[in-house]
């Protein structure tokens, strides 16, 4: 779909005259643009309100997370004056609201452009994965102290029983008749049912802590320093709620240790490379460290299994019932991310007795 980019931008705050506006980025949900006037360069987005049905409160929690880690950086203007870039600096509209709702009710934000810094969809180098885990870490622990619990933007977003419910539904109905594409990835996923209620069972006993977790930790979301090469700033805040830190790590681990890429096709490509870990592991803990039990701790090597396996069942799901949720690019998109998941899990579980062992030497 096309939009009036430059009749959106005239309800925003912004500074300067629109020059222009191109797709960005690699997301599967909202639509985003980067954005240039005359004086400045922005992101805007499109928040999907059929996934996100209560972007207000999207937008609530977006705006108290950024004002409490911005609150703490204030205090470091004097010895760094490059600390703007440290967290998302959101544009508000005419109407003194953190969003624009344009003529045929699509949900606007807008955000200044943190310039001299990117993303990575593949990391390159360990030295890349243990600065983007920091940055997680440090996410996480600067939100540890901010006060009230925030709104639930996707309900069950990480509840793994939950997601393997859905897709046994999914499976009994076979509404698209693709079932029986998919038994390879489909047996390997039932065979590992025992593991998918470890951490909610865990949270139950008193074990481990709900925290404030971003939820959503792609590598890609967090912008790596094109000189210093630290990871200064954590984006997209959409998912950002109430949850577990192993969500977090977890998804750290499968989207920074495999060298190949989320839909991959070639699966001999697909693999969790144990250096990666490593980094991640020792980034993470640099920051996390501070907050986290030693239960806590102790699961974190298994939160990357669980997550790749839970990723894997959401996109086996959206196969199974049209592709309905993620957007796709190609016939059998979402089969081959399933795959690719699939294999890492496989990858991961085959290396975890090492991964343990780092683990409890840290």
């Amino acid at each position: 779909m096309e939009y009036n980019i430059a009749e959106i931008c005239r309800g925003f705050a912004i500074a300067g005259d629109f020059v222009t506006a191109e797709r960005y980025g690699t997301g599967h949900i909202n639509d985003t643009f980067k954005l240039s006037t005359t004086a400045q360069t922005y992101i805007l987005q499109r928040i999907n309100t059929s996934i996100f049905r209560e972007p207000e409160n999207l937008m609530e929690n977006f705006m108290r997370v950024s004002n409490h880690i911005a609150g703490k950086i204030q205090a470091e203007k004097a010895v760094n004056p490059d600390c703007r870039r440290r967290y998302l600096q959101v544009i508000m509209s005419h109407k003194n609201e953190p969003f624009f709702i344009d003529e045929n009710g699509n949900f606007w934000r807008c955000y200044i452009f943190v310039d001299e810094a990117r993303t990575f969809d593949i990391l390159e180098k360990s030295s890349q994965a243990y600065a983007a885990a920091k940055a997680f870490g440090a996410f996480q622990n600067d939100l540890a102290d901010m006060p009230g619990r925030l709104h639930e933007t996707i309900a069950n977003f990480h509840n793994t029983p939950w997601r393997f419910a859905n897709l046994k539904a999914a499976v009994a109905a076979d509404k698209c008749g693709r079932l029986k594409e998919v038994s390879p990835e489909l047996d390997y996923i039932m065979a590992q049912e025992k593991e998918y209620s470890l951490l909610i069972d865990e949270l139950a006993a008193g074990n481990i802590f709900e925290r404030t977790t971003h939820n959503d930790t792609k590598l890609n979301n967090v912008l790596i320093d094109d000189l210093t090469g630290e990871g200064i700033c954590v984006i997209d805040l959409d998912t950002v709620m109430p949850g577990l830190p192993h969500y977090d790590f977890g998804d750290m681990v499968r989207t920074g240790t495999s060298p190949a890429a989320e839909d991959e096709t070639d699966l001999s490509k697909v693999g969790m490379r144990f250096e990666m870990f490593e980094a991640l592991l020792r980034g993470y803990l640099s920051t996390a460290g501070n907050f986290l039990n030693a239960r806590e701790k102790e699961l974190l090597p298994f939160s990357g299994k669980l997550i790749t396996l839970e990723i894997g069942i959401r996109f086996l799901t959206d196969y199974l019932e049209g592709d309905v949720y993620f957007k796709i690019h190609r016939e059998k998109h979402n089969l081959d991310r399933c795959r690719t998941q699939v294999k890492l899990a496989q990858s991961i579980e085959s290396q975890f007795d090492a991964m343990r062992k780092l683990n409890d030497s840290i």
